[in-house]
């Protein structure tokens, strides 16, 4: 898979569309999904980390519960949802296993990507389960998630975990082959276009009403998730899933339109730190730990000397040196009562002072931007 569209990304998210899925019986198409297993784990043995994000499960879910998509209320479709969900993670359990794959089902609303504590804790559990080599199945937690508290579809969901992990590759499998001038399937004469530097409005106004019969999410959708995404630093690629091995089509030069970002999700993500306006607290420093933070490490607990304000974990925080200039700013990994206990203690001292085991740093490297020396 050399010199491919994917060569040159770290961390993939994948897209899976419902109407690649499901058959046109309304059940779960397993050879697809055979085949699109076995593209995951040639990307996984070709150094690439892999994520999933999922629709599926109302309609694997729908002829459980006997769901009239048409008719249904707001609390068929979530009982579809959760009967639905457990069938299509274990098709996925079954379809990896094949390839000595573990996966992992991972179920978010809004709020664990938007609120920053939760924000926090939905990064921790991903980034582990990426460490220990298993493939996240993430989709959103349709049961419990209102029509107010919504991603509203997948393409959306996708963009803001590619965001949480810092991706810095997107891929969008849809029955569409990427991005068109108008709808392929109506008007003759719609061009598709290979390479998008920024989606404009007048982009966005082409792609209205482009969507499947089976899913949520037309290319509107996919426009708005490729937007947020670019923003993170992560490029995205829309692309046919109905094709025989859809990624790996892809390797080999598969048609598809490429949304391209020059940020990195790093620098990304401290431009965005370096702009919060609503700063809740302070933290002091040692000499130490201003060495440290320097040196690109993170802010353990030992080298905090004071901590100021009222704040909780996922908030912003200044991180203020020994002769009060501020330094930078990062999100607290613990509210402010929680950091008072442990300023000035080692990382294994933690659970000792607050009688369970929180995280090893008070602001991970990723969560913290250093303002050059001239700023005041």
């Amino acid at each position: 898979m050399s010199d491919s569209v994917l060569s040159g990304f770290r961390r993939l998210v994948i897209k899976i569309g419902s109407s690649l899925l499901i058959d046109s019986s309304g059940r779960l198409d397993r050879s697809w999904l055979d085949d699109l297993a076995e593209d995951i784990a040639i990307l996984r043995n070709d150094g690439h980390q892999v994520l999933v994000v999922s629709s599926g499960a109302v309609a694997v879910g729908a002829s459980v519960v006997s769901l009239n998509r048409q008719r249904a209320r707001l609390e068929e479709l979530q009982a579809a949802a959760a009967a639905g969900q457990v069938k299509l993670v274990h098709a996925y359990q079954e379809a990896l296993a094949e390839h000595d794959i573990d996966v992992a089902q991972v179920l978010l609303t809004p709020d664990d990507t938007e609120v920053r504590h939760r924000f926090i804790n939905a990064r921790g559990t991903l980034e582990k389960l990426l460490e220990h080599d298993v493939v996240p199945v993430v989709n959103e937690n349709d049961t419990v998630a209102t029509d107010e508290l919504r991603y509203g579809d997948n393409d959306r969901l996708a963009a803001r975990v590619a965001q949480l992990v810092m991706a810095d590759g997107l891929v969008l499998l849809s029955d569409v082959d990427g991005f068109y001038t108008g709808n392929p399937r109506t008007d003759p004469g719609a061009r598709h276009i290979e390479h998008v530097k920024n989606v404009t409005e007048e982009m966005m106004a082409m792609a209205d009403g482009v969507g499947s019969s089976v899913g949520s999410g037309g290319m509107r959708t996919k426009l708005q998730a490729a937007r947020i995404a670019t923003h993170a630093g992560c490029s995205t690629i829309i692309a046919s899933g109905k094709v025989v091995r859809p990624l790996n089509a892809l390797s080999f030069g598969g048609k598809c339109t490429v949304f391209s970002t020059t940020a990195t999700p790093a620098a990304a993500r401290k431009q965005w730190l370096a702009g919060v306006l609503e700063v809740r607290g302070e933290l002091r420093l040692d000499a130490g730990a201003v060495a440290a933070l320097k040196n690109g490490n993170s802010l353990l607990p030992i080298g905090m000397t004071e901590v100021i304000g009222n704040f909780r974990s996922g908030d912003a925080v200044m991180l203020v040196g020994e002769n009060g200039v501020e330094l930078g700013r990062g999100l607290a990994a613990y509210g402010s009562d929680e950091a008072a206990q442990i300023k000035g203690c080692h990382s294994e001292q933690i659970e000792q002072r607050l009688g369970y085991r929180g995280r090893s740093v008070m602001v991970h490297r990723d969560d913290l931007v250093l303002f050059p020396d001239n700023h005041h």
